[in-house]
């Protein structure tokens, strides 16, 4: 017969994986149906971004949560890019309205 700590010890390596899924960022996903579609919004954004050939594309981040809201956040280098990527973002399937935290930083 095993030992209580040893019955203790192996069931807290059983279910850490399970804790540590509990705190993940994305706590907005209701389910996997849902959190397969907001990637899949968000993959679609990043797609026509690369696809519209922006210069600061690596630097654009973004997220989509489970009610279609598209959130870009990072740096472009001119206004007119930030608002391309914003109307990018718009125009995607599945998007239903897009909050934008890029911050303008010409490249030197």
């Amino acid at each position: 017969m095993k030992s209580p700590l040893a019955i203790c010890l192996g069931l807290g390596i059983m279910l850490a994986p399970m804790v540590a899924g509990a705190a993940d960022a994305d706590t907005d996903r209701s389910s996997a149906r849902t959190y397969v579609k907001d990637s899949a919004i968000t993959a679609k954004v990043k797609a026509r971004l690369a696809s519209d050939k922006m210069s600061s594309l690596a630097k654009i981040k973004v997220d989509t949560d489970r009610d279609g809201v598209v959130y870009l956040s990072g740096t472009v280098a001119s206004q007119s890019e930030a608002e391309r990527a914003i109307t990018v973002a718009r125009e995607t399937e599945g998007v239903r309205t897009v909050q934008s935290d890029l911050k303008v930083s010409p490249s030197k």
